[in-house]
């Protein structure tokens, strides 16, 4: 199911977001779709909410970076995160510089929203995104202190986003949250509005 006018809408609502971010400043959204081994999720991103954001995202998905990554932290009832590592769990190395952080943007970490995942540092995300599988205010600006990113949300494939999120975990190493059922991401491409 793809998201049209009053869809996307509706859903804007839902999110908190008061509407599409082409109907508030007239720079539309750009649409990244990644295939995975569970089926396919289509984002949402906004370049006028978090321009050095979605540029350095776009970035890697022109580099075809994320082609071949893994979903490596998987909690149920609050994210899904890839751009890390491999299917041999190796470090997957992140070529671009960190990203100024963009958190005081307005969008919040809200259920389906896409953010940047990040070191303590503020300005030191890459490659490495989540998915909220919940609201996450815990995740959002307060009180002077910057949140973690978002800069765009799910418009297609919530329930493969879903999916993924209720896999059983191990952990192992480093990886405390390590889906069982490895879930790759085969190929993440700019396409065009849905």
């Amino acid at each position: 199911m793809r998201w049209h006018g009053l869809g996307i809408a509706l859903l804007a609502g839902i999110l908190g977001v008061a509407a599409p971010v082409s109907a508030q400043t007239g720079q539309s959204p750009v649409y990244v779709e990644l295939a995975t081994d569970m089926g396919d999720i289509v984002l949402e991103l906004y370049p006028s909410k978090a321009p050095e954001t979605v540029d350095n995202f776009l970035d890697y998905v022109a580099d075809y970076y994320y082609d071949g990554l893994i979903f490596h932290r998987v909690v149920d009832g609050f994210v899904i995160q890839t751009g890390g590592y491999r299917f041999d769990l190796t470090p997957a190395r992140e070529p671009g510089e960190p990203v100024v952080n963009e958190s005081g943007n307005g969008l919040k970490n809200r259920t389906g929203t896409v953010a940047m995942a990040r070191h303590p540092d503020p300005d030191s995300a890459r490659a490495q995104f989540y998915i909220n599988l919940a609201d996450n205010t815990n995740l959002d600006p307060a009180g002077g202190k910057p949140g973690y990113t978002v800069f765009g949300r799910v418009v297609d494939g919530m329930s493969v986003v879903e999916a993924i999120g209720r896999l059983p975990v191990r952990r192992t190493d480093r990886f405390e949250h390590l889906p069982t059922e490895t879930v790759r991401i085969l190929s993440a491409r700019k396409v065009s509005p849905p």
